[in-house]
C-alpha cells in the first residue's frame, strides 16, 4: 500500500503441524480498549489498499512506473511468522466458515513454502528473501468493542469505529491472552468483524482503505519490542469498496484473503516503511492492487491462484525483475 510518509491524503515454513498452530479461543469477554499509552510509538499506516475500482475483477492491466528501489531498511529474512487475531464481539457477525478459510490460507502459503507457482515467490528477489512462511495460529477475541474514545466514519453500513490506536490496544491484548511472543519477523493480522469500521490519520475504512500495515512499541509490553501487524476490516461490509467480485471458496472470506495477501507480501518487503517502495512511494502490492491477470473457473467463483491445492483470487504483486506484475514467479 502506497506509503503516507507526510500525510494520510498522499496515498492514497513450514506447515504446523495442527495441534501447535490451532486457534486459541478467548473464554470470557475482555474489558474495553483504554485510551492509547503516551509510552507507546507507533508508525504511519503503509501499503494502503484504496477502494476497488468497477470492474476490478475483470482487470488485465495495472501496474506501471519505476521498480522499486531498496531504502535500506529492515525485510522479513530469512523467515516470515503469521498470526490471526479475530475480534468478534456480540452482534457483530462473520460467516461461519470466515476464520477457517483464512486460517487455511495461511497454512497453504505455508505449505507451499519456496515454491515458484504462486504470487508469494516474487517477493524472494529483494533483499534475498526466501519465501519461508509459517502460520504461527489463530485467537478468537470476543471483547466488547471501547464505549468511548472512538472514531466517528460517514459509512452506513458500519455501526462502530475503532482508532488504530485502539486496535493496538487489542492486538496487545490478544498476544498476551494467546501467550505469544513478538518479534522481527512476526506479522499480527487483526481481523475484525462486519460492521466494525476503523479510521486513521483522517481516513477511514471503505472510504478510503480496505486494509494497511504499520508498527508500534509499548513500554513494558515484552520488553518494548516492535509489533508489526496489519488492519483488516471484513471487507465484504461495503462490497463495493473492498471486495473485486470473485468468490472461489464460496464465502465473505474470499475478499478479505484478498486484501490479506497484499498487506502480507508488502510487510516481507518492507516492515517498517524504510525497505523496498517506488519513488511515489508505492510498495509491490499497491502497484498491482485490484489487477489479477488471467482467470480460471466460472464466475463469480474464479480464481486465480492454487496453492496447497486449493483456490484463491489474489491480486498480482510487483516484479522488479519483469517490471510489472505477476502471479507466479519472477
Amino acid at each position: 500500500m502506497a506509503k503516507l510518509r507526510l500525510s494520510i491524503g498522499l496515498f492514497v515454513t513450514i506447515l504446523l503441524a495442527l495441534g501447535r498452530s490451532g486457534t486459541v479461543r478467548a473464554q470470557q469477554p475482555g474489558s474495553p480498549s483504554g485510551p492509547p499509552s503516551p509510552t507507546r510509538q507507533a508508525g504511519p499506516p503503509l501499503g494502503i489498499v484504496p477502494p476497488a475500482p468497477e470492474g476490478a475483477a475483470k482487470a488485465g492491466g495495472g501496474g506501471g512506473g519505476p521498480n522499486l528501489a531498496y531504502h535500506g531498511g529492515p525485510v522479513m529474512q530469512p523467515s516470515n511468522t503469521v498470526y490471526a487475531i479475530y475480534w468478534a464481539p456480540p452482534g457483530y457477525p462473520i460467516t461461519p466458515s470466515y476464520e477457517s478459510l483464512i486460517n487455511r490460507f495461511f497454512t497453504d502459503v505455508a505449505a507451499d513454502s519456496s515454491k515458484t507457482t504462486n504470487v508469494y515467490f516474487s517477493d524472494t528477489q529483494y533483499s534475498s528473501i526466501q519465501y519461508n512462511s509459517a502460520f504461527g495460529g489463530s485467537y478468537v477475541d470476543v471483547s466488547s468493542l471501547p464505549t468511548s474514545g472512538g472514531c466517528t466514519d460517514t459509512v452506513a453500513a458500519t455501526t462502530a469505529c475503532l482508532t488504530d490506536a485502539q486496535l493496538q490496544t487489542e492486538i496487545i491484548n490478544a498476544i498476551t491472552a494467546a501467550g505469544w511472543t513478538v518479534g522481527p519477523n512476526k506479522i499480527f493480522f487483526m481481523f475484525t468483524a462486519k460492521n466494525i469500521g476503523s479510521c486513521v490519520g483522517g481516513s477511514c475504512a471503505f472510504s478510503q482503505y480496505c486494509a494497511y500495515h504499520s508498527w508500534f512499541s509499548q513500554a513494558g509490553f515484552q520488553s518494548g519490542a516492535t509489533v508489526y501487524y496489519a488492519n483488516m476490516p471484513y471487507a465484504d461490509t461495503v462490497p463495493a469498496a473492498c471486495d473485486a467480485g470473485q468468490h472461489p471458496n464460496n464465502d465473505d472470506a474470499d475478499a478479505t484473503i484478498n486484501v490479506t495477501s497484499h498487506e502480507h507480501n508488502e510487510t516481507i518487503t518492507d516492515q517498517h516503511g524504510s525497505a523496498w517502495y517506488d519513488p511515489r512511494g508505492q510498495e509491490n502490492g499497491d502497484k498491482c492492487a485490484w489487477t489479477f491477470g488471467p482467470l480460471q473457473g466460472t464466475s463469480p467463483n474464479e480464481y486465480n491462484q492454487v496453492i496447497n491445492t486449493n483456490h484463491y483470487f489474489l491480486q498480482r504483486e510487483w516484479s522488479n525483475k519483469s517490471s510489472g506484475c505477476v502471479l507466479q514467479g519472477l
